[in-house]
């Protein structure tokens, strides 16, 4: 069995030569723009960009929908809420004004014992 020979300086020029010849051959190899199966998959690939994009729209159309309905139903609880606050005023006001007229009503009565 012989031993391992280290490659030398010619050994290692050509296979980087050859490395090099084969990666420009794979190039070559490749399709050109106008061959039909690259125009195929580039359709294909703007095909799929809109439709990513009419997506996208739909999203966003979903969301600000969605936001405008939040937005409604925080105004009709804020006027709800403000509508209550007024309604315990006035019931406030009314037991006040009932309170106030039962305390001059005893007034009134004792005044009239006195006299």
């Amino acid at each position: 069995m012989s031993g391992f020979k280290e490659p030398g300086f010619a050994d290692r020029q050509k296979a980087a030569q050859q490395a090099r010849q084969n990666l420009l051959n794979k190039f070559r190899a490749q399709p050109g723009p106008d061959d039909p199966a690259v125009a195929a998959r580039r359709a294909e690939r703007e095909t799929l960009a809109a439709k990513r994009t009419e997506a996208k729209a739909a999203r966003e159309a979903a969301k600000a929908e969605q936001r405008r309905r939040e937005q409604e139903a925080a105004a009709a609880d804020a006027a709800r809420i403000a509508r209550e606050k007024e309604e315990a005023a006035a019931r406030l006001a009314e037991i006040e004004a009932e309170q106030k007229a039962k305390r001059d009503a005893r007034y009134a009565a004792r005044k009239s014992k006195k006299k």
